[in-house]
């Protein structure tokens, strides 16, 4: 199993050609050293492990370690390219126990590893991914082993709380919100600052991308809660209401159930967390969809995830103006824009 083609498109909005060009020279690197660190001295672990890596993906963390990187004087050093294999191997072993989770059959448009394999497998390969990474982390330093273990704890941590109901007076929204920071926002964060820190780039820096990491990470995965609703096709990767069906909780669900406007009686009904049958009737559902979108919620939902987006703008003005910056403020407009 070979590794798979470096993207000619990268995953990120890079105008400057020259930077384009640099990213996507050490990103072939990376994918080259992606399916060498996946490698056992067992074939079959071998092949489990480079199951999902094989199938590609947009690649977009061990990316923005290269970005952030060029912020420092050092951007080609080896332990940015190793912090690069770190993260995108810290990802890919959450998506083996996440299809697990989610009974998933497909991951990229592969058999997901569950499905070609069985869930033992699955979560074997996924942990022996979360080994490996941890074994890469150990050669950049003890900082470094610091950090991943904190970004580990909040990531299976988010994990864990997605599976969890909030109890009879906890705040929903702001449990939803601790899982995506943990599941989403805790790995993007620490892809930024890696890239920063292992580049030399100043302390000031450092935190600034760290942060700007956190927000942009969040934000894109909230602003996929809103293209579940607001999207008229498939255009978002998934049927449009497939989480409203399946009763998974979202940032516009969960802000139109704490209305207490009389007038959205309907819609709370059909919101209700104990109800199950928007699943089988198409109905009930298209009716929900329908009247979630009119809802004053998806405003609200729009206007919390462009709010992030400028605050992460806002920490880059740490960094000179240059490519780097515009393609990070740039990344930061495309996770407002996808949600308006």
């Amino acid at each position: 199993m070979s590794p798979a083609a470096s993207p000619a498109e990268l995953a990120l909005p890079i105008l400057d050609e020259a930077l384009a060009e640099r990213l996507r020279a050490r990103m072939a690197l990376v994918e080259e050293a992606l399916f060498t660190h996946a490698s056992s001295r067992a074939p079959y672990v071998t092949e489990a492990a480079r199951h999902l890596l094989a199938a590609g993906g947009k690649r977009f963390r061990p990316l923005l370690v290269l970005l952030a990187a060029e912020a420092g004087p050092r951007p080609d050093a080896d332990e940015v390219l190793t912090a690069a294999s770190v993260v995108e191997i810290t990802h890919v072993g959450s998506l083996y126990h996440d299809d697990v989770m989610d009974e998933a059959a497909l991951r990229r448009g592969e058999d997901s590893a569950n499905a070609r394999y069985d869930n033992l497998v699955a979560i074997l390969t996924g942990d022996w991914l979360f080994a490996k990474s941890s074994e890469l982390t150990s050669q950049l330093g003890p900082d470094a082993v610091r950090i991943q273990a904190e970004t580990f704890t909040r990531l299976v941590e988010g994990q864990i709380l997605e599976t969890v109901t909030p109890g009879p007076g906890e705040d929903a929204l702001a449990h939803h919100l601790e899982v995506v920071a943990g599941k989403t926002g805790s790995l993007i964060a620490t892809s930024a600052r890696y890239g920063a820190l292992f580049s030399g780039a100043s302390a000031e820096i450092v935190t600034a991308l760290t942060e700007y990491g956190e927000l942009v990470g969040t934000a894109f995965q909230l602003s996929d809660d809103i293209l579940d609703i607001a999207s008229e096709s498939d255009e978002s990767g998934k049927t449009p209401g497939t989480d409203l069906k399946e009763g998974v909780p979202t940032l516009p669900v969960l802000i139109a159930r704490a209305s207490t406007d009389p007038d959205d009686a309907r819609l709370q009904e059909l919101l209700d967390p104990e109800r199950s049958d928007l699943a089988g009737d198409a109905e009930l559902h298209a009716e929900a969809l329908d009247l979630l979108r009119k809802h004053p919620a998806m405003g609200e939902a729009k206007a919390y995830v462009l709010a992030r987006a400028q605050e992460a703008k806002k920490l880059l003005e740490v960094l000179p103006h240059s490519s780097v910056r515009t393609a990070l403020e740039a990344f930061a407009d495309i996770v407002a824009d996808r949600s308006t």
